[in-house]
């Protein structure tokens, strides 16, 4: 698990390595979801496993998009169960996946993941 800096865009470049920058803001977030994952579908194609939970914006709905576009998975928490729909409901708009779970079954989701 890697954790982005407050105040720092979180890349993962080509080159699979991490790369941070202090780029505007995207939907008032820095660090933006959807830069760390728009570089991680970009970098791993469909290697990667994108998971969105409950937030009060729209911040990651274009990553898992993008993710989802590379063929990649995308998972997005039940929108009925969330604390804050805003992210679930846009991620689900977005990337239009049919993975949408509750948080336990996401839980057993990455468990299974193979």
């Amino acid at each position: 698990i890697y954790i982005a800096p407050a105040n720092y865009h979180l890349y993962i470049e080509p080159n699979k390595k991490f790369g941070l920058s202090t780029e505007e803001p995207i939907n008032h977030s820095r660090p933006s979801i959807d830069i760390t994952l728009g570089s991680a579908a970009f970098s791993f194609k469909d290697s990667v496993l994108g998971i969105m939970l409950s937030g009060a914006n729209k911040d990651g709905a274009e990553g898992l998009r993008k993710i989802k576009e590379q063929g990649g998975i995308t998972v997005v928490q039940d929108p009925e169960e969330s604390m804050v729909r805003t992210m679930p409901d846009a991620a689900i708009k977005s990337s239009e996946t049919e993975n949408i779970l509750s948080s336990q079954k996401i839980i057993e989701y990455i468990i299974d993941f193979k």
